[in-house]
C-alpha cells in the first residue's frame, strides 16, 4: 500500500510564502498526472495545479501566477511553491497521484493533507 505524505504547511502571513512538498512511502512506477488540491472549511475539495509525466502544467485561476507546481520523476516528489498569500488560500492541501496500474486502469493516491492558514 502506498503512502503520500505532505509537508510544509503551517501559519504564515499574507503576501507571505510557503512550499509545500509530497513524498511516496515507497517507489512508484508510471505515475501520470500529479496535482495539489484543497478543501476549506464548509466548501468541496478544489483543483489548485496539477501537473503531468512531461512537465505540463495547469493551474486554478485564482492561483495562477502565485503559485507554481514542480516534479521530480525520480524521486517521485511533487512540491507547491506558493507565493504572494491570501487568507482565501487557507484550506488543507493534499497531494494526489494519478499512477497506471495497467493498460487502461489507474489508481487515485492522496495524502492526509496539512493545513495552510494565512492570515491577514
Amino acid at each position: 500500500q502506498v503512502q503520500l505524505v505532505e509537508s510544509g504547511g503551517g501559519l504564515v502571513q499574507a503576501g507571505g510564502s510557503l512550499r509545500l512538498s509530497c513524498t511516496a512511502s515507497r517507489r512508484i512506477y508510471m505515475i501520470n498526472t500529479m496535482g495539489w488540491y484543497r478543501q476549506a472549511p464548509g466548501k468541496q475539495r478544489e483543483l489548485v495545479a496539477t501537473i503531468t509525466r512531461g512537465g505540463n502544467t495547469n493551474y486554478a485561476d485564482s492561483v495562477n501566477g502565485r503559485f507554481t507546481i514542480s516534479r521530480d520523476n525520480g524521486k517521485n516528489t511533487v512540491d507547491l511553491q506558493m507565493n504572494s498569500l491570501k487568507p482565501e488560500d487557507t484550506a488543507v492541501y493534499y497531494c494526489n497521484y494519478n499512477v497506471q496500474t495497467g493498460r487502461w486502469d489507474r489508481i487515485d493516491y492522496w495524502g492526509q493533507g496539512t493545513q495552510v492558514t494565512v492570515s491577514s
